[in-house]
């Protein structure tokens, strides 16, 4: 689809921002929708303050892109300020994959509250941002929302606990945002929240003594394997000797994902169709299926880290396939301490690595260290200084920045709704 924008729309901020995806989580901690962000990732002299602006170059690229590439199967929150909400392009925008997030610097006009209930009489859903405490705004506003957010950050538990208890209401939900330790994510859970927005499951619980799983290490092992450039006889001997890995390889290359003519029932034919890169991206997302599908958070996170960092190491070597392809291991084996709940330096001692995998995962030292802070940077929706000066320093603008998340979106995407993969236990 191609978005007609207005002409007092100025399409060229498109061109100085970068998209975050923030995860919201259910009480189960699964993936149901994306905080859609925009902010400023100009090294030039770009004035990035008009909201509208931004809320409309945001609204134009994913309608051109089509909402499915940019949150898949999930529902989008979108940001509106009071002139988003009142302008015309907010119908560009599908009523059945958002729900409009109406910011905290909103009043609560009869114009407005107007405006909010013709939306939802036309299908939109709302939720309000940034609910602290009482006011004006929020007494008008709610009896129209889906959902009220509640920033939890700097509010103690007593005052939380009123707070939620005064906005219960069983036509609405309840979302904390802000949520960045497991201890918060279990206190909002006893209050009654439903939803949860933060990245606490990503923060590694370390356990004193926590062994990798034997699967896992199997997994780990044929990693190893790939990466010594191994015979094709002891690769196949090493996925014989795992059945669960077995069944989910042949699973794989019978999937239209992977476009076989006829149907394959051998491992040893499997990894020829396959190829050995393909093998090796399929086993670094299969670590992270342990008791998860595709709607696990840190699956989603993994392999959004790793394929963007491919794809910005493929714009900044032009050719040179090899460091896109360790820019994908660096991605992915970002989260593994929080994937096992072993210390990350415990976990590169069990597998060979480069020493600048090792600086990167270490440190977030040398070139693949610099892309992984920028892409941490990213998921955070940090702008600022640090953003800026990664960017000029690893010759990289904006525009690619974006378009290497966009190409990462939609290939995680079609990879999820193409594979079929059995959880390791």
């Amino acid at each position: 689809m191609t978005l007609a924008v207005s002409p007092d729309i100025p399409m060229p901020y498109a061109n100085h921002f970068f998209l975050a995806r923030q995860p919201i989580l259910n009480r189960s901690q699964r993936l149901v929708a994306y905080e859609l962000l925009y902010r400023n990732a100009d090294t030039g002299d770009a004035d990035f303050t008009d909201g509208t602006a931004a809320t409309a170059s945001v609204i134009a690229h994913a309608s051109e892109l089509g909402m499915q590439h940019v949150v898949g199967e999930q529902l989008a929150y979108v940001n509106v300020d009071t002139a988003g909400l009142m302008s015309d392009f907010i119908h560009f925008l599908p009523i059945d994959k958002v729900i409009l997030e109406v910011l905290e610097t909103v009043e609560a006009t009869p114009e407005v509250v107007a405006r909010v209930v013709e939306l939802k009489q036309a299908g939109y859903r709302f939720a309000l941002d940034d609910v602290v405490g009482a006011s004006d705004s929020l007494t008008k506003l709610q009896p129209l929302m889906d959902v009220i957010k509640i920033d939890i950050r700097g509010m103690g538990r007593d005052a939380l606990g009123e707070l939620t208890r005064s906005l219960k209401n069983p036509r609405q939900k309840l979302l904390a945002e802000k949520v960045e330790t497991h201890e918060e994510f279990r206190h909002c859970m006893d209050l009654g929240f439903e939803y949860f927005q933060g990245y606490y499951f990503a923060r590694p619980v370390i356990l004193s003594g926590k062994k990798i799983a034997p699967s896992q290490m199997a997994i780990m092992q044929l990693l190893d394997l790939l990466a010594s450039d191994a015979d094709q006889r002891d690769i196949e001997r090493g996925i014989k000797l795992d059945p669960l890995i077995t069944l989910n390889l042949l699973r794989l290359v019978n999937t239209p994902a992977v476009g076989a003519r006829f149907r394959i029932n051998s491992v040893g034919h499997a990894l020829v169709v396959l190829g050995r890169r393909q093998l090796q991206r399929w086993l670094q997302i299969l670590l992270y299926v342990k008791g998860h599908q595709y709607d696990s958070p840190l699956l989603q996170l993994a392999t959004t880290r790793g394929k963007t960092m491919e794809n910005v190491l493929e714009h900044l070597r032009p050719g040179e396939r090899v460091g896109a392809d360790i820019g994908f291991t660096v991605g992915i084996m970002s989260l593994m301490d929080t994937l096992f709940s072993v210390a990350m330096p415990e976990i590169l001692d069990s597998v060979n690595v480069l020493d600048d995998v090792r600086a990167a995962l270490l440190h977030r030292t040398g070139n693949y260290g610099d892309v992984l802070k920028l892409i941490e940077l990213v998921e955070q929706a940090q702008e600022g200084p640090e953003l800026t000066g990664l960017l000029h320093s690893l010759g990289l603008t904006s525009s690619t920045l974006y378009a290497s998340q966009v190409a990462a979106y939609e290939w995680i995407n079609d990879y999820a709704s193409g594979v079929s993969i059995t959880p390791i236990r």
